[in-house]
């Protein structure tokens, strides 16, 4: 374990703030030096090369599942491949679909687009008007970062649309209301944003007139994370919702009348809330006693919509948890609704079907049925539903050797299971044979027992066996951690004979909210204490030992690599850090940060920077002995303008300067995500691995 920092007053005078300075010249100057010398180290192996070309022809595969969304008559899609890096936005049948080769029409070239235009774009997404189905929203961001332009787009002629619905870059947000009317948040000048960089102020926007003179209907305050505004197109059920989020996990939602008056509904504030038809749903984040009943938190409520804004409280509970079983998703059907519970991080889908009268006239209650259960370590999700459409559903079933299959169905009968067919199957990208799977629970320091999943080749007896070791895991903002097929795992480790093992740590949401909050600010320490059972639980099973074991991790999860780093270093022999967060002292005052408070806690409140400074990277890095700290890869983009690149600079400069193992390469592009297309997501896995294979294999 590392001594404690210094105390704040000494942390605050950094000597390395310049590489803060995201474009500044001398910040890349550094960036470019650091790149230069880890692409000499990583690159001009025997091994690379194959590697990258590898793991980008099984991301460019044409044989690869064209996961769909359906909007009336068409099912969409975006596309990309060797030939198209930057991507396709196209539209097919659904009888088309479900053929070999299916007839796809193309709507955007963003490839084309971006050489007319001479921009970097990276498709952000495509917002249609419901239910005309005449229009799109289409958001395309300069190298991948979160700001993006908004640009209106006509279906029908396959245009821009000349004078329409457009944003500059900037972090917006619209939803259609009508043909000439959409709420708005977007920068606009001084005080339309929050602190952290999101808009404060919604309008409503009319066409034809400046979106800085559009009527505003609700105002967040600046220390709020964001407001936002939503429109409900289903026929019959159209309202409008305007809200704030004072931080990440806490909102303040209204319904706005059509005659302007805003009514309050009356949920708890960190209660996540979905319109369907005439119902409100309520998704517990706390206990809510409500009406003489006490709801756990994680249950999943059920009333009239009208009924709940006139005072009525008559709620029914759709699901409630236990110690082993959370709600992981709620999907809506035309009538009905697909709940997606894990038990154990074991999928259970089941239809949900709001009350009816039966043939007898009698009134029947919620009514449920099963759907899909898993028992193998597989993960089973919805990934499209059209609730404006129909009671059809497709389904992704997958496991971490066993590649996606879509399935699709229809849930028009009243009663019964419907029947699922397969749709498309992805290929295999790697040889899972002699791959098994298993799930272990390893004990953490208060007690608490700890999923993970271990994959790679089996022993004699079934069981995975020992070798080098590659452990993931993310712990944060309630995210869930299912077992999935990657080829680029499957490329870069397991099909080298590697062992893959995920963790489902605390502060994630494989048990709910509880799951979550028990590592939240304060308790944060209690995810790394989960991270680090779990690599002595391997250790203890003899299926890892340190020198042996790497670990690599994302946004989140490179804020977990490095408090691996600096309070377990003994525990593994080589660290992936991409885009993490590091500096805990400033990471409230970089690009998104301060939308995460609820998450970490305030740097600036002594009795927040008591618990904070006690894990932050950074500040906690110590001065070992060389020998005693795993060598670590950290990758990070300039573009990203979610988690500011300057975290991983200075943790890299600091190691540097300190004589450790340290390996840096940032991605000029790519936004949060660390690639802006195939090519570089490959490029940069490929070093991963290089990286982890030299130090491990």
């Amino acid at each position: 374990m590392s001594e404690q920092p210094t105390d704040a007053a000494s942390i605050t005078d950094d000597p390395r703030r310049w590489l803060e300075d995201v474009t500044g010249e001398l910040a890349l100057t550094w960036v470019r030096a650091r790149n230069e010398e880890t692409l000499s180290r990583l690159t001009g192996t025997a091994g690379f090369e194959p590697l990258r070309a590898a793991i980008l022809a099984a991301l460019d595969s044409t044989e690869r599942i064209p996961y769909p969304s359906r909007h009336g008559e068409h099912l969409y899609n975006f596309w990309r491949d060797e030939a198209h890096p930057r991507g396709l936005w196209r539209r097919t049948s659904l009888e088309s679909y479900r053929s070999e080769q299916p007839r796809w029409d193309v709507l955007v070239d963003v490839d084309a687009l971006a050489d007319r235009e001479q921009e970097n774009w990276v498709f952000h997404g495509a917002q249609l008007r419901q239910p005309a189905r005449d229009r799109a929203l289409i958001s395309l961001s300069r190298g991948g970062a979160d700001a993006a332009v908004v640009r209106e787009f006509d279906l029908s002629t396959r245009e821009f649309v000349p004078d329409g619905f457009t944003l500059p870059e900037a972090k917006s947000f619209l939803s259609w209301i009508d043909l000439d009317t959409v709420f708005v948040g977007t920068d606009v000048g001084p005080g339309s944003l929050t602190d952290s960089g999101y808009p404060r102020v919604v309008r409503r926007w009319r066409r034809g007139t400046d979106v800085a003179d559009a009527e505003v209907v609700f105002e967040a305050a600046a220390g709020d994370v964001t407001a936002y505004a939503t429109h409900d197109p289903t026929p019959g059920f159209e309202r409008d919702l305007v809200g704030r989020a004072p931080t990440f996990f806490t909102s303040e939602e209204f319904w706005l009348r059509p005659d302007g008056e805003r009514v309050r509904l009356d949920v708890p504030d960190d209660a996540e809330i979905m319109l369907h038809a005439d119902w409100l749903l309520v998704r517990l984040r706390s206990d809510w006693a409500v009406a003489g009943t006490a709801h756990p938190a994680g249950a999943l409520l059920a009333a009239r919509f009208d009924d709940f804004v006139a005072g009525g409280r008559d709620l029914t509970a759709l699901f409630t948890p236990d110690e082993h079983s959370s709600l992981e998703d709620v999907s809506r059907l035309r009538d009905r609704l697909i709940l997606n519970v894990l038990v154990d991080v074991a999928n259970r889908l089941e239809l949900c079907t709001p009350p009816a009268s039966d043939p007898a006239g009698r009134q029947v209650g919620w009514t449920h049925t099963p759907l899909a259960a898993t028992t193998e370590p597989v993960s089973v999700d919805v990934v499209d539903t059209a609730p404006l459409d129909g009671n059809e559903f497709f389904l992704d079933t997958t496991g971490f050797t066993q590649p996606s299959t879509l399935s699709r169905g229809v849930a028009d009968l009243p009663a019964g299971v419907p029947d699922l067919v397969s749709c498309k199957t992805a290929p295999a990208f790697f040889d899972a044979t002699g791959l098994a799977t298993e799930q272990f629970f390893a004990t953490s320091d208060d007690g608490t027992q700890v999923p993970y999943f271990v994959v790679g080749p089996a022993g004699a007896d079934g069981a995975v066996g020992a070798g080098p070791v590659l452990l993931n895991g993310y712990g944060g903002f309630e995210v869930s951690l299912t077992p999935r097929y990657s080829a680029t795992v499957g490329l870069g480790w397991l099909a080298r004979g590697g062992t893959y093992v995920v963790a489902n740590i605390r502060g994630g949401g494989e048990y709910g909210p509880a799951w979550h909050e028990a590592a939240l600010r304060a308790n944060r320490l209690r995810a790394y204490e989960d991270f680090a059972a779990v690599a002595r639980d391997l250790a203890r099973r003899g299926r890892a030992t340190p020198e042996r074991l790497g670990i690599v991790g994302g946004s989140n999860g490179g804020l977990l690599m490095g408090v691996m780093l600096t309070r377990y270093p003994e525990l593994f022999g080589a660290i992936v850090c991409q885009v993490p967060l590091l500096d805990m002292r400033r990471y409230h005052l970089l690009l998104a940060g301060a939308s995460w408070m609820a998450e970490y806690g305030d740097p600036d409140d002594p009795d927040d920077w008591n618990f904070i400074r006690a894990y932050s990277p950074y500040q906690n890095l110590g001065d070992r002995p060389v020998s005693a700290l795993p060598p670590v890869l950290f990758t990070t983009s300039t573009r990203d303008d979610r988690v500011h690149p300057g975290h991983a600079r200075k943790m890299a400069a600091l190691m540097r300067d300190r004589g450790y193992r340290v390996e840096y390469y940032e991605n000029i592009e790519g936004g949060h995500g660390g690639a802006a297309n195939n090519a570089q997501s490959a490029f940069s896995w490929a070093l991963a691995f290089e990286f982890l294979w030299r130090e491990l294999g």
